[in-house]
């Protein structure tokens, strides 16, 4: 895929976009516009999915942690979105870049009259230049997230995968708080490899995962394999890599060996 114009979806963590306060990481947020609007400027197709939301609603409205209670988690997640596109807006702007704003439901991408009018706007906003910057509507959707009853999304790892199927994309990068998948935890274990290619997801693979890595996010490494999983199987790699190394990208869109490249192909269920 050297040289050739690329679809490429690249969902960024919370851990990336906010500082540990919860507040946000304007430094992180500007390099990422900067590389994705470079990107798109060399030819190739941008979806950005962002997470932090309520983080970010939660820093914006004084509170002094996360919300427990489903109804303050929807208004935070409303007040942070707002924010987080207000400042998306204005940053892309600078490289002289149009950024559109696409929320999601489960229902949006199960039904297929709604699937296939979504793909017609991701489309359309690819066609005239447009970034989509696409998160889950927490402030709607988070409720059968929560209760468990209607569990499509539930997180932006697993959306991104979605959203990159839908859309055709050639390429998924997920951009986490960690290099990659390793074989060990590296906070635990110094010695741990990192694996760069991954064919199949083994039982072995799939027992690396850990829990969610921050209190700011919600992903874990089983969320970035359940997404694999979703990719390799609509026929597209995704690459797990470090969101504080946001250069990476330009290497990881010319194949080179960078992260963890999850290879479409044959996977196990």
């Amino acid at each position: 895929m050297d040289g050739k114009k690329q679809r490429i979806v690249v969902k960024v963590g919370t851990s990336t976009l906010t500082h540990d306060s919860g507040s946000l990481n304007l430094r992180s947020m500007e390099r990422l516009a900067r590389t994705l609007a470079d990107l798109h400027g060399l030819g190739h197709e941008i979806i950005l999915v962002s997470s932090g939301a309520i983080a970010v609603g939660t820093e914006s409205l004084g509170l002094p942690e996360r919300p427990r209670e489903l109804r303050m988690k929807q208004a935070a997640a409303a007040v942070g979105q707002c924010r987080m596109m207000h400042i998306y807006d204005k940053l892309f702007a600078e490289y002289n870049q149009s950024v559109a704003q696409i929320l999601l439901t489960g229902d949006d991408v199960e039904d297929p009259d709604r699937a296939e009018h979504l793909r017609g706007t991701f489309s359309a906003l690819l066609s005239m230049g447009v970034i989509p910057v696409v998160n889950e509507n927490d402030s709607v959707s988070s409720a059968e997230i929560e209760t468990g009853h209607h569990k499509v999304l539930g997180d932006n790892d697993t959306l991104s995968a979605i959203v990159a199927g839908l859309c055709r994309a050639n390429l998924l990068v997920l951009l986490s708080d960690i290099d990659g998948l390793y074989d060990a935890d590296p906070k635990a274990h110094p010695e741990a490899r990192l694996l760069h290619q991954v064919t199949e997801l083994t039982p072995e693979i799939l027992e690396m995962a850990g829990g969610a890595g921050t209190w700011r996010g919600t992903g874990g490494m089983a969320t970035k394999l359940s997404a694999a999983r979703v990719a390799m199987a609509a026929g597209f790699d995704m690459v797990i890599t470090n969101g504080a190394k946001l250069e990476n990208l330009y290497g990881i869109v010319e194949g080179q060996n960078i992260g963890t490249r999850f290879i479409a192909g044959r996977m196990t269920r």
